[in-house]
């Protein structure tokens, strides 16, 4: 049985990943301080976490997998940036050293992290290589790289940088992720859409496709239609830049639906109702938090690949195949 501990642990996505693969594997603990995503987690999963921030954790996990904050990394954030005492949202990535640190002796295997590509850029990359260093200084051999979610199947071009740290002296190779060919948008948009996602706010209405660039808003960005792929599911839908508006037969355009921005971050529908349920939509209203928990979740099938190679037996692991075809660890 492969044990995890999820740390800013959100809806889940690692979780549903291994789900998918079916390998057999154990939560050990999923530590996530927003009351609503662990809400929507237990109806998914377990019923049994409550909110907790990651400060002061200590576990034995065989894959540890955190997505810090990505707020201050963000282009879309203020950038303050992440290093350990800036005090921002996403210098909480630094609790995860100090976690293992207090591990002693015994450290997982793996360390997945995952964020916004612009935690590599230039005004951001110190705190990124300050993680890096820490993690070296723990016994661990990092790789990174900047995977796209439509190299795995999904219609979504969401770009976010993985880093993969391995215990011991080897590299993870990216090279051998497995891709998959991206699969029509078509595939993850309902058929009908009620009439509330039809954008008609004036603000919205100014920016919609084939509309006059108007000049000194939002840099003259304008909504793009979806056609081939959704641009990054975002927090939000209502605003502009968004992933992208839908086409109506009647010459209107629409938002995404939140069913659709799950759909698209590689959840089930069962996972979406098991949401929905805890959180149901008001009248006419769009659903904030659904939407909020999409736009901050990892995309599973990029997940699946990378636990796939993880698990595969390359890594010095003690992982083996058993007669169902399931991953198992060896005790």
């Amino acid at each position: 049985m492969v044990k995890i501990l999820e740390l800013f642990g959100g809806i889940g996505a690692p979780r549903k990943a291994l789900i998918n693969l079916g390998v057999d594997h154990k939560s050990i603990d999923y530590v996530e301080w927003n009351e609503k995503a662990v809400r929507t987690y237990n109806a998914m999963f377990d019923n049994r976490y409550k909110p907790e921030s990651v400060v002061g954790y200590s576990l034995q996990p065989d894959i540890l997998i955190h997505g810090s904050p990505c707020q201050d990394f963000s282009i879309a954030g203020k950038q303050y940036g992440g290093n350990v005492a800036d005090g921002t949202r996403s210098s909480l990535l630094f609790e995860t050293i100090r976690i293992i640190e207090n591990l002693g002796v015994w450290k997982p295997r793996y360390v997945i992290w995952e964020n916004v590509k612009n935690a590599l850029s230039k005004r951001m990359v110190s705190a990124f290589n300050h993680y890096l260093s820490d993690m070296e200084d723990l016994g661990y051999t990092n790789t990174y790289q900047v995977l796209d979610a439509r190299d795995f199947g999904i219609p979504q071009a969401r770009e976010r940088v993985f880093t993969v740290s391995v215990l011991g002296d080897k590299y993870f190779d990216f090279s051998r992720l497995r891709k998959t060919p991206m699969r029509s948008v078509s595939d993850f948009l309902e058929k009908e859409a009620d009439e509330k996602y039809i954008v008609t706010q004036p603000s919205m209405v100014s920016k919609l496709p084939g509309k006059p660039i108007v000049p000194g808003t939002f840099g003259g960005r304008m909504l793009e239609e979806v056609k081939d792929y959704v641009h990054t599911i975002t927090t939000k839908q209502m605003r502009c830049p968004n992933s992208g508006v839908v086409r109506v037969d009647d010459g209107r355009w629409r938002y995404l639906t939140e069913r659709e921005c799950w759909r698209l971050m590689g959840f089930d529908d069962e996972d979406f109702d098991a949401a929905l349920k805890e959180h149901p939509s008001r009248g006419r209203f769009l659903n904030g938090t659904l939407y909020h928990q999409a736009g901050n979740s990892i995309v599973v099938q990029v997940l699946e690949s990378i636990f796939e190679l993880l698990l595969s037996g390359d890594y010095d692991t003690d992982f083996s195949t058993n007669e169902e075809g399931q991953l198992e660890l060896i005790c």
